[in-house]
């Protein structure tokens, strides 16, 4: 996999995971609250705050919804219609430059998903990366048009199957390598019972397939779980939604990580990637005293006189084991030999101090 410079950070295997904060409608519909919020997951050791820009028109069809019959999965809480929710929600496109100084004065990316082709443009100027949410994979036209901004592109693939996920990446690749690709489970519940379709392993079938592309994870799951599962199987890239307060209202509130979480999430996966550390195996120089301590080396079961010959049930392995001693994998070799010199009982056995027998 290869490295991606997110805004100001490289991104990949080698490199720190980006934890991106999904303030998305948590704004409720106040600039100085977005502001708030991008100071809170700042501090809280987010590297970005993303947006999203659609506007209610231009997202949903307010009659095709009317005809579901009824709202569905998360929708179903919903106190208004699905139409009246994006429109309450959607984010004025003259924010934009000041939630971007807001960011940079805070030390983090600003970036948003666009859910409609004017966004995209109205973006370009004042973004270095993009999101393609999950809802959008099927849609060549928003895939080409982000592609073409030549900036890195996050593409969730909630909801999606194995199929449609190459047609967009392939989409995406024709004209911009700069991908990541990101697991996504789009039942925004925040039940328990999600856990359950998660599948982070999808994440080992994109590295197959998609060698060339940064992992990452698009999430709605509480606590940690699935981030640190993800992390571990490769991912570099975690999104998660961003609030101060889980019990207000609004559509994306009661699955969001509030600053406390997010604190919590971002320092165990600190702990985790120093923790995964390397593929190679070797003594690590934190263990480097137990290897003296804990290994047995070959002693003597008495005092033995200079010119002893040595007989297997004159030696037993005992700790500790000095770097110069000889180790019990080694008695073989070590009957028959001569000693050079005395040994107490309990002294360990060294090289240095046995010879051949002359015949």
């Amino acid at each position: 996999m290869t490295a991606l410079k997110l805004g100001s950070k490289l991104v990949g295997l080698e490199h720190p995971t980006y934890f991106v904060a999904d303030i998305s409608a948590n704004h409720d519909g106040e600039l100085d609250r977005a502001k708030l919020l991008i100071r809170l997951c700042a501090e809280a050791g987010a590297n970005a705050a993303k947006f999203q820009n659609f506007r209610a028109r231009q997202i949903v069809s307010e009659v095709g919804f009317q005809r579901l019959g009824g709202q569905l999965s998360h929708q179903s809480k919903w106190k208004k219609s699905v139409f009246q929710v994006y429109q309450e929600a959607s984010l004025p496109w003259e924010w934009t430059p000041v939630l971007k100084q807001e960011c940079t004065a805070c030390g983090i990316d600003y970036f948003s998903s666009p859910y409609d082709l004017e966004a995209v443009d109205m973006l370009d100027p004042l973004v270095d990366l993009y999101k393609i949410g999950s809802g959008d994979i099927t849609w060549p036209e928003m895939l080409r048009k982000i592609a073409s901004k030549n900036k890195p592109v996050l593409l969730a693939t909630g909801a999606s199957d194995i199929g449609e996920v190459q047609r967009a990446v392939q989409e995406i690749l024709q004209t911009n390598a700069q991908l990541v690709l990101m697991q996504c489970n789009t039942n925004y519940t925040a039940s328990l019972e999600n856990f359950r379709h998660i599948h982070l392993r999808v994440l080992e079938s994109y590295r197959v397939m998609f060698p060339g592309v940064v992992l990452g994870l698009s999430d709605h799951t509480p606590g940690h779980t699935t981030v640190l599962g993800s992390v571990a199987l490769g991912a570099r890239v975690i999104e998660k939604h961003f609030t101060d307060d889980n019990r207000r209202e609004g559509p994306d509130h009661p699955f969001s990580m509030t600053p406390l979480s997010w604190r919590e999430m971002v320092d165990r996966t600190r702990e985790l990637e120093h923790a995964l550390g390397s593929s190679r195996k070797f003594i690590a120089e934190n263990e480097r005293d137990t290897v003296v301590v804990q290994r047995r080396c070959l002693r003597t079961v008495r005092d033995l006189a200079a010119g002893t010959i040595l007989r297997e049930e004159m030696l037993e392995a005992l700790r500790p084991a000095p770097h110069d001693a000889v180790f019990p994998f080694d008695l073989a070799r070590v009957v028959g030999k001569k000693l050079t010199c005395d040994l107490a009982a309990g002294e360990c056995l060294k090289w240095t101090s046995l010879a051949e027998v002359q015949e």
